[in-house]
């Protein structure tokens, strides 16, 4: 995944890039870069982030970015920002994107006579093919729309010129981008909750395939929208800030939503209702206020030093510094049984040793509620962590288990109705080791995020999706 941000301002920008940037912390955790423009210069700075904070890193050289207009971006992906000098000229440009047939459209722009100048861990950096692919154009807009032509997977982008910033979303919508306004200008970012401290309110969101440049005139569209949209269903069930909005609909919302469709079916006897923090903490609350039981925390997650954003690249790491993020309250927990909330369950290892340790710490019953339905699907579309190979999900290696063949009879693994799904949900107890696990259907999500399912890219656990 990743998050951008970019200013257009009457005053210097370094400050309210810096902690907008920042504000898209928890979609990245591999790079991060930032760039500005005096009216002469670009002046960037890009650095690796797997084993601190962005702000760490960053704070010191504040005084390096001149200018008013600026862009910054946090990624799990590539080095960025790119900055280019072409015949459209010069400018900066940062993506959030996955692009499948990368090695396909390198050797189109090699075959096109042109070059990379910087790689990423050995291979082709995808933002600098995404730039190459852009300067193919006769302007911008013609090359934004090469780029959604030959892209396999999604990609949106920020691109800033001497003059402004140049907005374009993936074609169908899956990576939101907003516009903030303010006293000194304007705010370009994925995320809508990072420029309210920053005394920016939403003016403008850019609509799936739109492309629009802002200036300190205001919002110009250059391409109207594609009228067709899938934004990634997942940005509500985990990948999104709470004060998020996507579409209108705001995160904590939605995952409320989502607690109380599921907790307004269910009758587990309980003596509280906790949450798996902290993207499970909304569900729980609306579970909790459905069932008319009790919420309390009994786990609670370690902020100071370990941030959601703070998780190493390696897997096995990544699953140490998960267990020491969480603290289990022995008080709360012990002789109790508790219904603990999650967003979902993908590789299960990090949730087994979670709920190994509640039992650990005295809980007489753990019962895990799941806000989304079962991954049964890598998503093509945005980095997941699932997504390179679908036999990291463990859904399918239970299926494989049971059928012989990791693919069998998928679609009625999708069906909560069908026998196969019951026993995909009763191996998936067993291995985490719980007293009952339920999902949620597929369509209380959709009811709870509030938009029609064909505007919602639902691949992960469906396989259905445009473009793909």
């Amino acid at each position: 995944m990743g998050g951008f941000f970019g200013t257009v301002l009457k005053s210097p920008c370094a400050n309210d890039l810096f902690y907008g940037v920042d504000y898209h912390s928890h979609l990245g955790t591999k790079r991060a870069g930032m760039a500005t423009f005096d009216g002469k210069l670009f002046h960037r700075s890009i650095h690796d982030i797997e084993n601190t904070y962005f702000r760490t890193k960053f704070s010191d050289e504040l005084g390096k970015f001149k200018g008013n207009l600026g862009v910054g971006v946090i990624s799990d992906t590539d080095a960025q920002p790119i900055v280019v000098n072409s015949h459209l000229g010069k400018f900066a440009i940062a993506t959030v994107a996955k692009i499948n047939n990368l090695n396909e459209l390198v050797q189109h722009c090699l075959d096109q006579r042109q070059h990379f100048a910087e790689l990423s861990q050995g291979d082709t950096n995808p933002t600098e093919l995404v730039a190459l692919l852009v300067t193919q154009g006769e302007d911008f807009v013609d090359g934004i729309k090469i780029v959604h032509e030959k892209v396999k997977g999604s990609c949106s982008m920020i691109i800033m010129t001497d003059d402004g910033i140049i907005a374009a979303r993936d074609y169908y919508g899956r990576t939101p981008i907003v516009v903030g306004t303010g006293e000194e200008g304007y705010v370009v970012a994925s995320e809508s909750h990072s420029y309210i401290n920053l005394d920016y309110t939403t003016c403008y969101s850019v609509a799936p395939g739109e492309i629009v440049k802002v200036t300190l005139d205001g919002v110009q569209q250059l391409l109207p929208p594609n009228p067709k949209k899938q934004v990634c269903s997942f940005l509500w069930i985990y990948y999104g800030y709470p004060a998020a909005d996507y579409e209108g609909v705001n995160v904590e919302e939605a995952r409320y939503n989502e607690g109380r469709e599921m907790g307004g079916s269910d009758d587990v006897k309980l003596d509280y209702v906790s949450a798996i923090p902290d993207s499970g903490i909304g569900m729980a609350l609306g579970y909790s206020n459905a069932r008319c039981v009790p919420y309390l925390r009994g786990v609670v997650k370690y902020t100071p030093t370990w941030s959601r954003s703070f998780m190493p690249v390696n897997q096995s790491e990544r699953e140490h510094v998960a267990k020491m993020k969480l603290i289990p309250n022995h008080a709360l927990l012990k002789g109790k049984k508790v219904a603990f909330c999650d967003d979902s369950i993908v590789r299960g290892t990090q949730l087994r040793d979670n709920v190994k340790m509640l039992y650990d710490y005295g809980a007489k019953e753990v019962h895990v509620r799941i806000s989304c339905p079962p991954l049964l699907y890598g998503c093509p579309f945005l980095n997941f962590s699932a997504s390179k190979n679908v036999m990291e999900l463990i859904t399918r290696r239970c299926i494989e288990e049971m059928e012989g063949d990791p693919n069998a009879n998928i679609g009625k693994y999708c069906d909560p109705s069908s026998k196969e799904y019951a026993n995909l949900v009763e191996m998936l107890r067993k291995h985490v080791g719980v007293d009952s696990l339920k999902f949620n259907t597929l369509e209380n999500v959709v009811k709870a995020i509030g938009l029609p399912k064909c505007d919602l890219c639902t691949h992960c656990f469906d396989g259905s999706s445009y473009g793909f």
